[in-house]
């Protein structure tokens, strides 16, 4: 048997914007989330993402909060990477209550996990197209925090 190991590849913060509502739909109540710039820094990766971005979320009728977010990232050496970033955050609901309201809310009392895909141009950044990789998150009131880990 092999296990898989973690390595840290970077921590990703960003402002978001206000929520634009779609409404209710067959699978749940959707919703888009502009995405702004912030820093980008770790061991693999120093940058910043690039505005203009968005999370297009879906709240399911169990709770769960699926994130499909299609955002990018420039590195300090001036190479732009695509990411999708798709996953889940759920928790108790009064936790969850309090994250809706704009509270301060530990991420440790919630579960936000994604798995982020890169495209990347050939040369440096190359090894980025070439693994797997997962994220965990920070949900605040008009920001994110990401810690990305490449999995070996």
């Amino acid at each position: 048997m092999i296990k898989p190991g973690l390595e840290f590849v970077y921590e990703a913060g960003g402002a978001l914007g206000d929520p634009i509502p779609i409404g209710e739909t067959a699978d749940g109540t959707r919703r888009i989330i502009p995405i702004f710039s912030g820093p980008v820094k770790g061991p693999k990766i120093q940058g910043e993402l690039l505005g203009n971005a968005a999370d297009w979320q879906v709240t399911r009728h169990d709770g769960v909060t699926v994130a499909d977010a299609i955002y990018a990232l420039k590195t300090d050496d001036g190479v732009v990477i695509q990411i999708r970033n798709r996953g889940v955050r759920h928790g108790p609901a009064e936790v969850m209550q309090r994250l809706i309201a704009g509270e301060e809310v530990d991420p440790a009392d919630y579960y936000f996990r994604t798995i982020p895909e890169f495209i990347a141009p050939i040369g440096k950044y190359d090894w980025l197209n070439k693994s797997v990789f997962v994220c965990a998150g920070a949900r605040y009131a008009n920001a994110i925090k990401l810690w990305v880990w490449r999995v070996t």
